[in-house]
């Protein structure tokens, strides 16, 4: 298989990737924080994202705070604000649909859009587009970005870790072989570690040396997956584009990593119960039930210690989830060992109303309680999410609105955009005092 002298974009897909974008946003919020070493993750006690002048002090995602406060001392360490993020996130996502409705939500500080055959309606070719998509981005958030253009998904994310931060490369499909040289092999979207040094074994070591590779060697030597990541690297779609909102979960998990770390045992069941309590919202929002669920403990040595329940019968409300997992909680929980997090995983979803009612009308009462829930969501609606919780999650909620050791509030807690309350937030924000 060959690119082909002639093609340029027989398919036009952009790759959009924020910069830095948890701490980029918190710097959009606030100019102060402009031209500072900015990392966010307070809460966590782990770096959740950092500015490039950070980076380049060596420190990374995921490290310990008190690890890169090593490596950078003069850093800005604040508390992640997601609600904000999402903000920002869904504002990007708009800006993005002006141009075109193929827009696919791939996380929260990325997209990929399908541009094809939109060059009539917005009056301008792809490189244009794709650049004025960029430039639009950057004005209204202020945020830099980091696009690529190509013919499928692969070769665009490829194009946007080409130059980054705020870089653009488009990768027309008869020029990709140029950039597939220099593009080593591990940082191919899809090619793990593991795959990489397989890989290497057979003297693969850019991305254009697995991409020369007979079709049929990779088809007999390696999995479906990284036969389609191959495709895409030749211009053949493997990837569609998913451009529907998600709107059904297989399972829903809630975590929550607390620092300091707690033997309290009343206070880890508490964080536990709040994340059954999340959980249980989510589930009720999409109209969903769970007839099992997994939960596990985490200590400050990162083992976990999990338990898998099966519920007497498919539920969404966090009594029914709670009268369970209490009943082995004291069995996971070792009295002296620190724990940092907790986490809740529903499992097995189903729509809401599936469920067979049982002889002694366990799940017609579970139904009353669940109208109640239902209730109390409407008025988390109105007042703001846990305005009504349980008293089992009393403890982890007094901790989350920082009346324990944590420190400081998230911005997005301490100041209201234009035009909001206390009790009335908006979904998305007017953004042009931003830039």
């Amino acid at each position: 298989m060959s690119w082909g002298k002639s093609y340029t974009f027989p398919r036009a897909i952009i790759h959009i990737d924020g910069d830095s974008f948890f701490a980029s946003v918190e710097i959009a919020r606030d100019p102060r924080l402009r031209g500072k070493p900015v990392i966010t993750g307070k809460e966590r006690g782990i770096v959740s994202a950092c500015t490039p002048d950070v980076k380049k002090c060596g420190v990374t995602r995921g490290m310990k705070l008190g690890e890169a406060r090593k490596l950078c001392p003069s850093a800005i360490i604040l508390p992640s604000d997601y609600e904000t993020y999402s903000i920002f996130s869904e504002r990007m996502y708009e800006i993005v649909r002006r141009y075109t409705p193929s827009v696919e939500e791939y996380s929260i500080d990325e997209c990929f859009a399908d541009i094809t055959g939109m060059r009539r309606v917005n009056k301008m070719n792809y490189r244009d587009m794709a650049h004025s998509i960029k430039r639009e981005l950057e004005v209204e958030l202020g945020l830099t970005f980091s696009v690529g253009l190509s013919a499928t998904k692969v070769l665009a994310k490829l194009g946007s870790k080409w130059k980054k931060p705020d870089g653009f490369t488009p990768i027309p499909l008869n020029e990709a072989p140029k950039f597939l040289a220099k593009y080593p092999i591990e940082d191919v979207w899809g090619i793990g570690p593991n795959t990489a040094a397989y890989l290497q074994k057979f003297g693969i070591k850019s991305t254009l040396d697995f991409a020369k590779k007979e079709e049929a060697w990779i088809r007999e030597t390696l999995p479906k997956p990284i036969h389609e990541i191959w495709q895409e690297l030749h211009g053949v779609v493997a990837y569609e584009l998913t451009a529907e909102k998600k709107t059904s979960y297989q399972s829903i998990q809630k975590t929550k990593t607390f620092t300091p770390p707690s033997r309290d045992e009343k206070f880890v069941f508490s964080q536990l119960s709040k994340n059954i309590e999340n959980a249980c919202i989510k589930a009720r929002r999409w109209e969903l039930v769970s007839p099992a669920v997994f939960f596990f403990l985490k200590t400050q040595e990162f083992k976990y210690h999990g338990f898998e329940i099966k519920l007497p019968y498919p539920t969404n409300v966090p009594q029914d989830v709670l009268r369970e997992v209490a009943k082995v909680f004291p069995q996971l929980f070792k009295k002296g060992e620190r724990y940092r997090a907790t986490g809740i995983t529903l499992t097995k979803l189903a729509r809401l109303g599936s469920e067979q009612l049982d002889l002694f009308g366990k799940v017609v009462e579970s139904e009353v309680t669940r109208r109640v829930f239902e209730s109390v969501d409407g008025i988390s609606e109105r007042y703001g999410k846990h305005s009504v919780f349980l008293g089992s999650s009393f403890d982890a909620m007094k901790f989350g609105a920082h009346l324990g050791e944590r420190g400081d509030l998230p911005e997005r807690t301490r100041q209201l955009f234009k035009g909001e309350t206390a009790r009335r937030r908006l979904a998305i924000p007017m953004l042009g005092e931003v830039g």
